[in-house]
């Protein structure tokens, strides 16, 4: 009677942990938006990344929009402002020159002097803990002018044409 009281509990223990509610492993970001223009060739974006502390969160964001600017545009928020247009319109640029593109996003590589942190203003950066990582929305700034002369110095991509 003992083994089967043993038994039925752990069963029902089973049973039971099996009945709370599911929760999701997926995570989706949000694309990045480009919120404004300036006139010296700098774009103001929105990004969102996902990190372990806020100091992984603003340099992963940091690199995604140079990344983002270089290889696939980014979007515009609606507000009159035009989307932006990828400064390399060669879809495998990123393997032809895979050496150069992982010495350029290194952890100390020359993508930093192209992206910068916006003033920490209210609304400019929302965190949203989930356990190990947080989901943080950050605002940077981009020189894309700049980003692009360092490109077309480089021949990465030509001097003339959509660019």
């Amino acid at each position: 009677m003992r083994k089967f009281s043993i038994i039925l509990a752990v069963l029902t223990a089973i049973i039971f942990t099996g009945c709370g509610p599911k929760r999701s492993q997926a995570f989706y970001t949000a694309p990045s938006q480009l919120l404004s223009s300036n006139y010296d060739g700098s774009f103001v974006i929105r990004v969102q990344v996902r990190a372990r502390t806020a100091a992984i969160a603003f340099t992963d964001a940091q690199r995604k929009a140079v990344e983002e600017v270089i290889f696939s545009g980014v979007k515009s928020a609606t507000n009159g402002v035009p989307d932006l247009k990828p400064l390399c319109f060669d879809m495998n640029a990123r393997e032809k020159n895979e050496q150069y593109f992982r010495a350029f996003f290194q952890d100390n590589g020359p993508w930093k002097e192209y992206a910068g942190l916006m003033d920490k203003r209210v609304g400019t950066t929302s965190y949203q803990r989930d356990g190990r990582q947080s989901v943080t929305t950050i605002t940077v700034s981009v020189n894309r002018d700049a980003l692009r002369d360092r490109l077309v110095r480089d021949k990465i991509i030509p001097a003339e044409g959509r660019y």
